[in-house]
């Protein structure tokens, strides 16, 4: 159930074996029609600044989880899967050792008590531990003191720093989630909404496609005429924070079969940064011809292609909206 794998792609903690991928991880996404939930944080690792994934799937049978370090020069990575089945109640603690860059790599975990209320990523009683050189590097979960005592291994003296998380999901009009902007924040609902009959692009007449997106219930950006507006990005303030939020739903509405549309939440916290509006349809980004997002899936993004995605925080929440008919 647990195998090391080089450049993998999201779903493939639930692979049944190792497998190298050098493509687009979507066409594996929308054939299992599972959850997917990423997170990746960057902390010292075997003396160097890596990158950490940790992935989390859900499909109607299982949960499995996936951990990820980067290996030298960003370019491979070393990965621990898991599987956590009902009736597998012995492979819900465990742990794992690869060796990066001549370090060993140990990652432990305990799931046998997760609570995970309906979501992809458990919400209590469990442990995702990252050990290197007798330092807890990174550490998930709220039972800290077990995972200290079975690592044995004292807090590393940096903290990891969230780099992005990223939520594949799955509706037909609506799509919900829960979400922090920062690690230290609060959580948040968001819901995102296209109304009106024909918004596939073939509209009655008189009938336009629009969205909605809200926060904890409040509507804080709608979007009329969505047809010539499929690209944009807006500002919106929240909890003292401002938050600019990209869109992209051109497949949604001009391209046949499962598509997904791409959201970006990007907090920017510094005060002086310059309030961006809303983009108008003749914006060169907002054109039918130009490209969909382009999103660099390991790396720190600080810009999208179309758009300038800035700010003195380094964060951004990534949502992939599948439209199931």
């Amino acid at each position: 159930m647990m195998q090391d794998s080089i450049g993998i792609n999201i779903p493939a903690c639930f692979s049944s074996s190792a497998e190298k991928h050098h493509g687009d991880d979507h066409g594996a996404v929308t054939r299992s029609g599972q959850s997917v939930y990423m997170s990746v944080y960057r902390t010292k690792v075997a003396d160097h600044c890596r990158l950490i994934t940790i992935t989390w799937c859900k499909n109607l049978l299982l949960h499995g989880l996936s951990v990820s370090v980067e290996g030298p020069e960003g370019e491979e990575q070393y990965t621990c899967k898991v599987e956590v089945k009902p009736w597998y109640f012995w492979r819900k603690q465990g742990s794992k050792r690869f060796i990066v860059d001549g370090k060993a790599v140990d990652i432990f975990w305990d799931l046998k008590a997760a609570k995970f209320n309906g979501e992809t990523e458990p919400t209590s009683e469990y442990y995702v531990a990252v050990v290197c050189d007798e330092e807890v590097v990174l550490l998930l979960g709220d039972l800290k003191k077990e995972a200290y005592r079975r690592t044995g291994c004292r807090p590393a003296l940096i903290d990891p720093i969230l780099v992005s998380k990223k939520e594949h999901i799955f509706g037909k009009k609506k799509f919900s989630t829960r979400a922090k902007f920062h690690e230290k924040g609060r959580w948040h609902e968001i819901s995102i909404e296209c109304k009106n009959k024909g918004y596939n692009g073939e509209s009655p007449s008189g009938v336009q496609p629009e969205m909605e997106i809200r926060i904890d219930g409040h509507l804080v950006i709608h979007v009329k005429h969505l047809q010539w507006k499929f690209r944009g990005n807006e500002s919106i303030h929240l909890s003292k924070m401002r938050v600019e939020v990209y869109w992209d739903v051109h497949d949604w509405l001009f391209s046949p079969g499962l598509k997904h549309a791409l959201f970006i939440f990007k907090p920017i916290l510094s005060p002086s940064t310059t309030s961006t509006s809303s983009m108008s349809s003749s914006s060169p980004s907002l054109s039918s011809s130009s490209p969909p997002l382009s999103i660099d899936q390991t790396r720190s993004s600080r810009s999208v292609e179309g758009f300038s995605v800035s700010g003195s925080s380094e964060f951004c929440l990534f949502l992939y909206a599948w439209k199931v008919e």
